[in-house]
């Protein structure tokens, strides 16, 4: 299968360098670019094949961790929004199950792809994880099981909705509620969204949407899916530098194992 039989080119021509700058731009003003039906229906039909063929060996964990993803703060009262807990739990498929001719593969291995990403996030270099678990996830949310508020570590990610649930599971987030880089946690704001005194945004997607979203400085969640229909997530992870892998703690927690 080629990258055009997986992309729908006449909405979302990647290689165009004018339609590279408005993504840019888009993602630079909105913090998310949200581009639906950007895989086409015969393509998404083979990665939910594939998905739902694999749930059964999904590794399923739930974790307790901080909005800001960081170990407790002795400094800080436990009910400070720097050690207030939440909850993340998801089964997860990796990269070494991802089949060699799945449509995943294809689009995350394809150059064209690949150099769009670097266009619009204006990251020079993008490399696959050197670990054999991290490059291509896919995440499954079955009834009451949510992704909690947290902020990334990383300056983007990338997702492709598979299935979506009847009821729940909408990605929330609030733009530019801290500044890592100059130190602003902004824990006022952060405990406000976690008591539910702030109104997040919105994302709504139907299956096939891609996203790039930065959320460094984006507080964001993935609601509890409220039915019985599972929400199943593609996640395509790339890294600046060749050679990178997950720490192996980081492996054992998110996949069970090493490799």
């Amino acid at each position: 299968m080629q990258v055009t039989n997986i992309v729908n080119m006449e909405n979302y021509p990647v290689a165009d360098a004018g339609f590279r700058e408005r993504c840019a731009t888009t993602l630079k003003d909105d913090g998310a670019l949200v581009l639906p039906d950007f895989i086409r229906p015969d393509a998404l039909s083979l990665i939910l094949l594939e998905a739902k063929a694999k749930q059964e060996q999904a590794y399923f964990c739930a974790q307790d961790h901080s909005a800001y993803l960081t170990p407790h703060n002795p400094d800080f009262p436990q009910a400070h929004p720097a050690n207030r807990q939440v909850t993340s739990s998801k089964g997860c498929i990796c990269d070494d199950m991802i089949d060699a001719t799945s449509p995943l593969r294809v689009l995350y291995d394809a150059p064209v792809f690949r150099d769009f990403v670097s266009a619009v996030t204006g990251q020079v270099g993008l490399h696959a994880y050197a670990d054999p678990l991290s490059s291509i996830n896919i995440h499954y949310a079955n009834r009451g099981q949510e992704l909690g508020w947290h902020f990334d570590n990383s300056s983007f990610a990338i997702t492709l909705l598979i299935q979506k649930p009847v009821a729940g599971g909408a990605f929330e987030y609030v733009k530019d509620l801290r500044d890592a880089d100059a130190g602003d946690m902004n824990y006022e704001a952060v405990g406000a969204l976690l008591d539910g005194e702030l109104e997040p945004q919105v994302l709504t997607m139907a299956p096939g949407t891609l996203v790039l979203f930065r959320g460094r400085n984006a507080i964001h969640r993935v609601a509890p899916n409220q039915s019985d229909k599972t929400r199943i997530l593609a996640v395509l992870a790339y890294n600046a530098e060749p050679g990178v892998a997950l720490s192996e703690s980081a492996r054992m927690t998110f996949y069970g194992r090493l490799g």
